[in-house]
């Protein structure tokens, strides 16, 4: 069963995502408030995704996903964010993001995006 860490500053949105998730079949599933403490998190809990916002405060989805990365070089992140401006959504790759996610999104899209990373529930 895959652990997947979901990484938002708003609760509504990890609800939304975790519920999607849940019916889906997915159930090792942990939330963390901000980059910060989804780094802590991800050290932890050693997750096999990780899908996160960009803009948070403390420490935002990219700075997270950079440290992550130096961490766990193998570290699958996908991040999820209303901001599909050009630059960012490259700097996330580049920076290691397996896929980028626009909100607002249907779970859908981020159900297949799961799927395709870490297998069905």
């Amino acid at each position: 069963m895959a652990k997947i860490l979901l990484v938002d500053d708003a609760a509504f949105m990890r609800k939304v995502v975790k519920d999607g998730l849940s019916k889906a079949g997915y159930t090792d599933l942990h939330e963390a408030v901000d980059g910060a403490d989804a780094v802590e998190k991800y050290n932890s809990l050693k997750p096999d995704l990780v899908l996160m916002d960009i803009t948070m405060p403390n420490m935002d989805g990219l700075e997270a996903l950079k440290a992550i990365r130096a961490a766990d070089g193998n570290a699958n992140v996908v991040m999820c964010s209303a901001m599909g401006q050009e630059t960012m959504v490259i700097d996330a790759i580049r920076s290691g993001a397996k896929d980028f996610i626009v909100k607002p999104f249907k779970i859908e899209r981020v159900l297949k995006t799961v799927t395709s990373i870490v297998g069905e529930p």
